[in-house]
């Protein structure tokens, strides 16, 4: 009687632990977890690049993938940069400069998506200033932050010059455009929308810019951990943004309205905006981006950005450009 007592317990036993097992495994979010399973939360700045994100979330497209996007908006890159850093937020837009700083301190971060190139809204303004020869000497404003340094160093080079050869003045770009059209410094680096009204007033000209360059990018990362559980998820993410840039480049007057809401400008001040960035689709993403072999792709653009982290002590140590992206997800994504 007590051998049966003891079988009919573990046999009880065993069962209540079957059901458990089983009930817990329902529980938990596949390998790729469904859209529903968790949001994604993606965050944003004030950038006309990232208009994007906006008319996705806008148009309801993340909606329409069955995706729970969590939308953050942020004033300012620096705020953005601390909270992608402190693990609060999945997916971030930012330019490749910025990109290239976080992934010094956090090599699980990789670029996955080529959102645009800078097309003339950044760009140096200078007076009586015929050729790059002739800024040798003279007093330049720009900031100190690495995309600055990356367009005044491919300028400078045309000459065989760098920042040694002239007198550098570290100020933002709004501040730098007020300098030069005071006529308190010779060449300013800056953009839009103070680039071309400074070099009016100042009594100068624009002469360097972005226009049809890969100088400035900008660039959507993501952790390696998100990047291989949530394959599906990211699919489905970078299929609404693709929607929401064709509309954009198309010069959609809804999609236009509704980044303008946004971004607190009309949607005639972004179309014009628009004009000065390059904005990539998912096809653009392929035969251009992460195309090596193309002239123009953003690897390029991480080669000379990350060369120039290190030359400006602005990373620790060189960077392997190959370890800098992850491109599985725009080639998987149709």
């Amino acid at each position: 009687m007590f051998k049966l007592s003891s079988v009919w317990r573990s046999i009880s036993l065993a069962l209540v632990s079957l059901v458990l097992v089983v009930a817990c495994s329902s529980q938990q979010p596949s390998a790729t977890n469904s859209p529903q399973a968790q949001p994604l939360v993606s965050a944003t700045n004030n950038w006309i690049g990232y208009s994007g994100h906006h008319v996705a979330v806008g148009k309801n497209f993340f909606k329409d993938e069955k995706l729970d996007v969590q939308d953050i908006f942020f004033q300012s890159a620096s705020e953005q940069i601390t909270a992608f850093l402190a693990g609060k937020l999945d997916l971030g837009w930012f330019t490749s400069g910025d990109a290239i700083q976080m992934v010094a301190k956090d090599p699980s971060i990789k670029m996955i998506y080529l959102i645009d190139y800078s097309n003339g809204s950044d760009g140096i303004i200078g007076r009586n200033i015929k050729s790059p020869q002739d800024a040798k000497g003279k007093t330049i404003a720009r900031e100190n932050i690495l995309f600055e340094k990356v367009l005044l160093a491919a300028y400078l080079k045309k000459a065989g010059l760098t920042e040694k050869d002239v007198s550098i003045k570290d100020l933002a770009a709004a501040d730098a455009a007020a300098a030069f059209a005071a006529k308190q410094v010779d060449i300013a680096v800056s953009y839009e929308p103070y680039l071309t009204k400074a070099a009016k007033q100042g009594g100068g000209e624009v002469i360097f810019s972005t226009k049809d360059t890969n100088l400035i990018a900008d660039v959507v990362v993501a952790r390696d951990k998100l990047i291989q559980s949530r394959k599906t998820d990211l699919q489905a993410y970078f299929r609404a943004v693709d929607k929401a840039v064709k509309l954009l480049n198309a010069s959609d007057p809804e999609a236009l309205k509704i980044a303008g809401q946004k971004l607190g400008v009309s949607g005639e001040e972004v179309k014009s905006q628009l004009e000065g960035a390059k904005l990539f689709d998912l096809e653009g993403n392929k035969t251009i981006g992460f195309n090596k072999d193309n002239p123009n792709s953003l690897i390029g653009n991480l080669e000379l950005t990350a060369q120039a982290a290190y030359k400006y002590e602005m990373v620790p140590k060189p960077l392997v450009v190959e370890s800098l992206y992850d491109d599985s997800i725009v080639k998987s994504t149709n």
